[in-house]
């Protein structure tokens, strides 16, 4: 059986990682990755509504959508680096958690 992370242990686990990479990530690969831009924004919101809504569940339905249909799910391009990579786990992990 798979041990999957609830959202609150998927965004301890990956928040502050994310928060270092994504700027980055966007700045190395958004000339050729212009969609990237876009994922910063949701993860930025998502980290916004996060703190929001404290001890409660944030309402993150519109994000995570997002986030699946500009990422093809998820689906890594071919010509970028691990960084990018691990954002998309991470950014799947926490999607997964919260859904979960």
């Amino acid at each position: 059986m798979v041990n999957k992370s609830t959202f609150n242990e998927a965004k301890k686990k990956h928040f502050k990682t994310l928060k270092q990479y994504v700027p980055i990530v966007a700045r190395v690969h958004g000339g050729n990755h212009p969609e990237f831009h876009e994922v910063r924004g949701l993860f930025d919101t998502i980290v916004e509504k996060t703190k929001e809504a404290g001890a409660n569940k944030p309402e993150l339905d519109e994000e995570f959508s997002k986030l699946r249909e500009i990422t093809d799910n998820y689906t890594v391009p071919g010509d970028v680096c691990e960084s990018y990579e691990a954002v998309y786990t991470m950014l799947a992990e926490i999607d997964e958690g919260y859904h979960a």
